[in-house]
């Protein structure tokens, strides 16, 4: 699916026309917006390249000159956006090339970011005046859109917390759980915040020396390196609260072999007795008595409540 966007009076307006031929909305597109296009309408976008589109393979590259350069047809950055899909985070790299006219974006995925992009356009409330400035707006808008999942994770992490170091019957498998997902979703944040460090440091490096866009792309590495701090502490925190989870884990579990000797040891002297009076010799004195029951009885049930006597004293039950 390919969309085309004009700058109009400052804004970015989205051009919804069905009546004009796509080949014409694209070459009068300032923005380019391209998902999972297909052969055809890769051919369409060929157009404004001297070179072929890259493939998904070349996207993923993660060596900084696959990512970041510059050729003819114009700047490349690829750039890892988050995703989320059945309530877990993904990254999804983005493919932009910044041409003097234009700016062509390539995805695979239908990212947050993008959506919310359009929907503020539609609304008029996109402000932008070259494709330089579109640039910096989209990444302006994911460390936005970033940070808003960096506060999520924290209330999710708060919660989890007082699951696991206040509440008397915390479910503490339930909360490894959650903690590993968490743990997976600040991974995957600080590899998109890392990305956006060399991706807004690359730019800025390619922008005008006097170009308005600068003083926004340092806002964002600013904003950026906050993150990443927020992140640090997210990771401390949750590398607490599983060490915290697996220690509860154990007391409990030592909880349960603690019960389980203290009744063998109870029950020791007991077995001792009976298995005395249970053997089958001959000649045994007390076969004789009168009282020589009731004695093994009284025997076995004081060798029994002796030791436990001697626990409870000890605080030890």
């Amino acid at each position: 699916m390919l969309r085309s966007f004009a700058i109009n009076h400052g804004r970015i307006v989205e051009d919804r026309s069905q009546d004009t031929p796509l080949a014409k909305r694209l070459s009068h597109a300032h923005w380019i917006d391209a998902l999972e296009a297909d052969e055809a309408e890769r051919a369409e976008l060929t157009r404004f390249l001297t070179d072929e589109l890259p493939e998904d393979e070349d996207v993923e590259e993660i060596e900084a000159s696959a990512r970041y350069f510059v050729d003819p047809d114009g700047i490349h950055v690829h750039s890892l956006f988050l995703s989320q899909s059945e309530g877990r985070h993904d990254t999804e790299t983005v493919a932009f090339i910044l041409q003097p006219e234009r700016l062509i974006t390539l995805r695979d995925d239908d990212l947050a970011d993008f959506r919310l992009l359009r929907m503020r356009a539609r609304a008029g409330q996109v402000e932008v005046d070259s494709p330089e400035s579109l640039l910096v707006t989209i990444f302006d808008q994911k460390v936005e859109n970033l940070a808003d999942t960096v506060e999520d994770i924290h209330l999710d992490l708060e919660k989890v917390s007082h699951t696991v170091l206040e509440d008397e019957e915390a479910d503490y498998e339930g909360a490894i759980d959650a903690l590993a997902k968490l743990e997976d979703s600040s991974g995957k944040i600080r590899l998109c915040l890392m990305d956006t460090q060399r991706s807004i440091s690359f730019i800025l490096r390619h922008l005008p020396a006097r170009a308005p866009e600068r003083e926004m792309a340092r806002e964002i590495l600013s904003d950026v390196e906050t993150l990443m701090s927020h992140i640090a502490f997210l990771f401390d925190k949750i590398n607490f609260l599983m060490d915290s989870t697996v220690s509860f884990i154990n007391i409990e579990q030592n909880q349960i072999i603690k019960i389980f000797s203290i009744a063998a040891v109870v029950f020791l002297p007991p077995t001792l007795v009976a298995s005395i009076y249970g053997m089958n010799f001959q000649h045994m004195p007390e076969l004789s008595w009168h009282y020589g029951y009731p004695m093994a009885i009284g025997l076995m049930v004081a060798a029994g409540i002796a030791p436990y006597l001697y626990f409870k004293h000890k605080n030890w039950l």
